[in-house]
């Protein structure tokens, strides 16, 4: 059976940080978030981690993330994204600044990722031991079917930021657990003790605490790069003058589930998400990885 690989979405430039948070030390001997990730991936039994990065930080992000580094217990790949990797036919309008979106930078990988089945992460979240648990049980489970894929969901209480709102994609399941819908909410923040997120009009709307959200952890096999590729042309038609349009997972998911072409089983984690959306966030960050160091989750010094 293949072993799952892990892509990682590393090609943000960090704006809202102010660096790259990518390559922050936050662990006691300058472990990024990356590291915690990798190190549960190889727990969980992935076998190769493929990083989605950009050209302009590439000599600093090979030298941090050596295959020396992880004591050669998993295989490295990196891949490229791009604002000029667009379909034959399309070039890159003269105001465009913003990547691509989420969905075109898993693009990217299609030609290291064959033929075993992965799981896409962001960079610069902290997910937890037991998500890469379940989704590695799970993408084994499919490996080698089409068609089948999967996601974490977090119970919304758990994912918000102390120091400014958040955008999340509010999920929609059926009474087997798939998804039926994911809808994003931006300005989502707690307001007078509640959960609200604000909508265009800036009217203020409740959400249940244990809401589940999409992290941007998702599990696909390999046949979900033709199904982006087919469709990313189409996406393009439509909103490539936009200079702020990002072709997401989400929009991917929602068209393929609203379609029926695909099941994507929503895996459900109580445990606590935290990443650094802002710089504000980091000492928490660092709090709470010093926590699970205690408690014995991880060693203090991951790659001895």
């Amino acid at each position: 059976m293949l072993k799952p690989t892990l892509l990682v979405l590393a090609a943000g430039m960090g704006s809202r940080y102010g660096s790259l948070k990518q390559m922050d030390g936050v662990g006691p001997n300058g472990e990024a978030i990356i590291d915690y990730s990798i190190y549960d991936a190889i727990r969980a039994g992935f076998g190769r981690v493929v990083f989605v990065i950009r050209h302009t930080f590439e000599k600093e992000f090979r030298e941090m993330f050596t295959p020396e580094r992880f004591g050669g217990k998993i295989d490295i790949d990196f891949v490229f994204q791009e604002l000029d990797k667009l379909p034959e036919g399309f070039t890159v309008p003269a105001d465009r600044v913003k990547p691509w979106g989420t969905n075109h930078a898993v693009m990217m990988a299609e030609g290291v990722i064959k033929e075993e089945p992965f799981a896409v992460i962001n960079s610069d979240d902290f997910y937890g031991a037991e998500a890469y648990k379940t989704i590695g049980d799970y993408l084994r489970s499919v490996s080698g079917q089409q068609n089948h894929y999967c996601m974490v969901g977090y119970e919304l209480k758990n994912t918000l930021s102390d120091y400014g709102s958040v955008s999340r994609g509010i999920c929609g399941l059926d009474n087997n657990g798939n998804l039926t819908s994911m809808v994003e909410r931006t300005k989502i923040e707690r307001h007078n003790g509640k959960i609200v997120y604000e909508d265009e009009k800036g009217d203020l709307f409740p959400l249940a605490e244990d809401t589940l959200v999409s992290m941007n952890m998702f599990g696909f096999t390999p046949d979900y790069f033709k199904y982006s590729k087919d469709y990313f042309s189409a996406y393009l038609k439509d909103n490539i003058d936009n200079p702020k349009s990002e072709f997401y997972i989400p929009t991917m998911v929602n068209k393929l589930v609203k379609e029926g072409r695909v099941q994507l089983r929503v895996l459900h984690s109580s445990a606590q998400w935290f990443g650094v959306t802002y710089k504000e966030d980091r000492p928490a960050v660092v709090e709470r990885i010093r926590r699970q160091i205690e408690a014995g989750i991880y060693p203090e010094k991951l790659w001895k």
